[in-house]
């Protein structure tokens, strides 16, 4: 970076405004306004100075002219100004002859300017490492950037909007917890010191909510971060945003039918569409969403039985068998074992909008089993573009259920496996107090914003995402 120039400039304090620049521009002409924003244009010709200001609502054309400012203030205000600088200005809008609308400037006040140069005389921020370690820059420079993080916030809020509606409740849970729990992900842990304990950042809500629900919060729902500690690569990161919620008396199925209204219904309220093309392929959420049962699915990929194959010996002796790949025999458990199966092989084959079904129940400690079939769970996954959008499942809620398959993942854990849930006892009491029956769901919002706005790194849907750090 360029190192700043030694001239000082005094801020101002602020400027009262009155006007945004998106609404000078729809306004009658001879209407009287006041905004600020950051030049970004400014050419001199002359008698005439045409600038471009920008703020939150966009940017307007700005003009002075020597024969309505007279001399000494034309030629102050024009010399004054540069590129970069925040200025507040009021006048009158009009329209130029070539029909663009203007504000013809009678007042102007320089609040503040850079010390550095601003990138690239505003053609953009191309370059990846400078956008995401200094995204005000990328901000600045790019207006994709700037309508992409518009679109992320007109989501959320239609999100919240549309599970009101449904009478679910907002909630907040706890970001440190005393057991990593509610998902399969290695914690990032860190010490308490007033209370002397280790914490760990949460993995997932899962169980608080749940807690909540069994309380008599009967829909509850947050949006909020989420920290994994685990492979960073353009479709994960460890710090993101998820939105789960839980309804009691749902089943898996209703939440089937109530993720796809949803996703259908925010895609038309931000994009006014429910097609997009993501790095040149069409994706089409607005057909019937397939449901793909997941044993049936590796079997057809890889020719392993998992209705036959229960055991982690079996499962690594088939596995090498067929691919001859210790990556994937490698696995610590059965379940790790067939997740590494399933994302090497069916996975990469999902790309248009798609239920994923009925899990084995190894997968899911928290999921309720099928009632025709123990061995599996009610539990499903929207899968897009062969990236995992929605995870949901009809709720476990008997306690003598839980308890054996927490004390399972407690084994696992022991026996290598990291990803494995830790045992809560809190949230087994809970449970022993009754809770009603449940289905709850997942959505990664960063994701689902990456999907709709074509953007090839989960990075560019996230304002400041973490980053090695720099060595100067």
């Amino acid at each position: 970076m360029n190192a700043p120039s030694p001239t000082h400039f005094t801020p101002a304090t602020g400027y009262k405004t009155d006007a945004v620049a998106a609404k000078v521009k729809q306004a009658d002409d001879g209407t009287k306004a006041r905004l600020a924003g950051r030049v970004v244009l400014w050419r001199t010709m002359g008698g005439l100075v045409f600038g471009h200001i920008h703020d939150r609502s966009g940017r307007i054309q700005i003009s002075l002219r020597l024969d309505e400012l007279g001399e000494e203030q034309f030629t102050e205000w024009s010399r004054d100004v540069k590129l970069g600088d925040f200025i507040g200005v009021s006048g009158e809008k009009y329209i130029t002859r070539k029909g663009e609308p203007t504000l013809a400037v009678s007042e102007l006040v320089v609040l503040n300017r850079p010390m550095r140069p601003l990138p690239d005389k505003w053609s953009g921020v191309n370059d990846p490492e400078v956008r995401y370690r200094r995204r005000y820059l990328d901000l600045i420079a790019n207006e994709e950037s700037r309508t992409r993080f518009r679109a992320r916030s007109h989501l959320i809020t239609e999100i919240r909007h549309y599970l009101d509606h449904l009478d679910f409740l907002e909630v907040e849970t706890p970001i440190l917890q005393q057991a990593a729990s509610g998902a399969a992900a290695r914690p990032f842990v860190t010490h308490h010191n007033a209370l002397d304990e280790d914490f760990y950042l949460r993995i997932a809500p899962e169980t608080y909510l749940k807690r909540a629900v069994a309380g008599g919060l009967d829909r509850v729902y947050e949006i909020g971060k989420l920290f994994r500690n685990e492979g960073m690569d353009p479709s994960h990161l460890q710090e993101f945003t998820s939105l789960e919620w839980y309804a009691a008396y749902w089943d898996y199925r209703d939440n089937m039918r109530v993720v796809r209204d949803l996703v259908l219904t925010v895609m038309e309220k931000v994009l006014g569409t429910t097609k997009v093309t993501y790095q040149g392929t069409e994706l089409d959420f607005g057909v019937e969403w397939p449901e793909i049962d997941y044993r049936e699915a590796v079997y057809e990929h890889t020719g392993i039985d998992l209705t036959e194959i229960r055991d982690l010996p079996s499962l690594r002796e088939r596995v090498l068998q067929v691919y001859q790949d210790s990556d994937i025999a490698g696995a610590p458990s059965y379940a790790a074992m067939v997740d590494t199966l399933y994302k090497r092989t069916v996975r990469p084959a999902l790309i248009q909008p798609c239920f994923l079904m009925h899990h084995p129940v190894e997968l899911s400690p928290l999921a309720r089993r099928s009632d025709n079939d123990p061995s599996r769970v009610d539990m499903f996954q929207v899968v897009v573009n062969s990236w995992e959008l929605v995870k949901a499942y009809s709720e476990l809620v008997d306690p003598i259920d839980q308890s054996d398959r927490l004390a399972e993942q407690a084994r696992m854990r022991d026996a290598g496996d990291e990803e494995t849930m830790m045992f809560e006892m809190d949230f087994l009491e809970a449970m022993e107090y009754g809770m009603p029956p449940m289905s709850g769901l997942g959505i990664g919002i960063d994701r689902l914003m990456a999907l709709l706005t074509d953007a090839p790194n989960l990075r560019d849907v996230v304002l400041f995402p973490a980053m090695r750090r720099e060595h100067n």
